[in-house]
């Protein structure tokens, strides 16, 4: 546990039962009257220079444990939690203590805090969703709360990485969280790699291995390679990758062991990509997510500490959707008469496996000419980067130089017939887990289109999931991928591949500039698809190789 938190035990706050609630909280309340005692009494004596070090550390320890609490009162499912953590942090500003007061405006950068639900305000069924993920996690997460847009498949996605994180398997605990550290550290995702880093910690990790992954077991450090490819070029994965993890002499990895590393692997991967796409916001208790500075507009009260009373530059509403009108009507109209004309020519004519074909090659020719005018290099910090090897590695096409790659063919290897068996097989019920997941986010609609309702998008959806596949040299013999230039304009294509391939570059121009007239939950679906489309296609690549390695 971080300095100052160590001797407070937060668990009974996630519990159901409220008179371990309140006994925890009661706690806490003691801890820390007893921390601000003391500083009031060194506050109150002369100050001796050897002093100097040891109040800013015991104040340093209140501060993370305010921190905590105006989380508590941000995003605790629990009413009561809510409340007194709200109570404690008012008792502690009028001893004359700072205290903290939240940052930015929501969940996410990207969507106006008012469109996104508040805790508190959530229905019976969306109550034990959330008190169900804070039980497991010990907080109700940003990404959960942007998320929430879509209810079905955030119980999935929570069951799964519940699953992934903290129930039986081939992993010890501790394993698990590093993994997702290195994962998350390789697209830069510092707001992943602080979450795990301190849940690596609470489940006894070695503080050590977080110096840099050169301080971590040779085992983990074996796999930085794996980790490395799978997240920027997964076409490149061999099973000489394989075989070289499986026989490291007293480092080996078993298959069982392996085969989860991959699933989490390319859980964390993905999630690195929902995070920036959705421009997800630090966490309330963690860095850049509160401030101890007093606001700066001289109107605010006492009451203002946990509403997240904003100045009037903050209340600037996104404008996704409130560009240019007109225009952006109409690019709703012209998509849908798309659609209508692409199912008017199905109906009529199918083109030959060569026509097919010739225009898979074409649409991943062209993806390779994607790019956004922001497409420069992201530098990584130092405590993101120590968690990986390489850090000039990065996301390349596959056909850049010259260089050819075979083509992936689903109808040779695919999750539904190859993938999900092994994964099941090895790590039992995961693969049944995964399996739910992608089907939601593939199957999820509500048959709207912006402003248009009983509308059939699933050729939009296939457009966008097979374009992402397409990416990664993945192809389906069944699909036109002429289609796909039909359905997907240049601002969109940006941010797919964007947010697929280097989500550490995406913006909120980029999230602002397509489908302009969608609301903001259709932009958090297509996300869903992204991240679902993106690790399916590193799993295909791991298992194949895995596969391959087997027989």
């Amino acid at each position: 546990m971080a300095e100052g938190e160590n001797e407070v035990r937060w668990d009974g706050l996630c519990s159901r039962d409220s008179t371990t609630r309140e006994t925890a909280l009661e706690n806490i309340r003691q801890i820390i009257v007893r921390k601000t005692e003391c500083l009031r009494l060194v506050k109150e004596t002369p100050y001796r220079p050897a002093d100097g070090l040891s109040n800013a550390v015991s104040l340093d320890g209140l501060n993370k444990l305010l921190a905590h609490l105006l989380m508590l009162s941000k995003r605790c499912p629990f009413k009561d939690v809510r409340e007194k953590s709200e109570f404690i942090l008012k008792s502690v500003q009028e001893l004359g203590i700072r205290i903290p007061r939240p940052l930015g405006h929501g969940p996410s950068r990207f969507i106006p805090e008012k469109e996104i639900l508040q805790v508190g305000s959530e229905d019976a069924q969306m109550h034990t969703l959330f008190a169900d993920s804070f039980a497991a996690l010990g907080r109700l997460d940003n990404i959960t709360l942007v998320m929430v847009f879509h209810p079905q498949y955030l119980e999935s996605f929570l069951k799964t990485q519940h699953y992934l994180l903290q129930m039986d398997g081939p992993l010890p605990l501790h394993y698990r969280h590093y993994i997702g550290i290195m994962a998350a550290a390789r697209h830069q995702c510092s707001y992943l790699v602080n979450l795990h880093v301190n849940d690596f910690l609470h489940v006894g990790g070695d503080p050590k291995w977080l110096n840099g992954l050169e301080n971590a077991p040779q085992k983990l450090q074996n796999l930085g390679e794996l980790n490395k490819v799978l997240a920027h070029r997964p076409w490149l994965i061999t099973k000489e990758h394989i075989e070289g993890l499986l026989k490291a002499e007293e480092h080996s990895w078993s298959l069982a062991e392996l085969v989860h590393a991959v699933v989490l692997l390319t859980h964390y991967h993905s999630l690195a990509s929902f995070t920036f796409g959705c421009g997800i916001s630090p966490e309330i208790h963690c860095d850049g997510g509160h401030t101890f500075r007093p606001p700066s507009v001289s109107n605010y009260c006492i009451c203002d500490i946990t509403n997240g009373n904003h100045s009037v530059d903050e209340m600037q509403v996104n404008s996704a959707g409130n560009v240019s009108v007109s225009d952006s009507f109409f690019e709703v109209e012209a998509l849908m008469e798309k659609m209508k004309q692409l199912q008017e020519c199905r109906d009529e004519e199918e083109a030959s496996q060569e026509e097919m074909a010739s225009r898979f090659e074409i649409e991943k020719r062209e993806s390779m000419f994607v790019f956004s005018s922001d497409d420069e290099e992201v530098t990584p910090a130092r405590d993101v980067s120590r968690h990986f090897e390489d850090t000039s590695y990065g996301y390349k096409d596959f056909s850049r130089h010259g260089m050819h790659v075979p083509t992936f063919r689903v109808q040779d290897y695919c999750w539904e017939d190859h993938g999900y068996s092994l994964v099941n097989r090895l790590y039992p019920d995961v693969g049944q887990l995964i399996d739910e997941k992608f089907h939601i986010a593939y199957n999820l609609t509500y048959n709207t289109m912006a402003m248009h309702k009983d509308v059939d998008t699933s050729m939009l959806r296939r457009a966008i999931w097979n374009y992402i596949h397409c990416m990664f040299g993945i192809r389906y013999d069944d699909y036109d991928y002429g289609e796909i230039n039909q359905l997907l304009d240049r601002s969109f294509k940006v941010y797919i591949k964007t947010v697929v391939c280097t989500p550490e570059k995406v913006t909120k121009r980029m999230y602002d500039s397509f489908w302009r007239q969608f609301k903001h939950s259709e932009k958090v679906h297509v996300n869903l698809l992204l991240i679902e489309a993106r690790m399916q296609a590193e799993l295909l690549y791991a298992l194949r190789a895995i596969t391959r390695y087997m027989t």
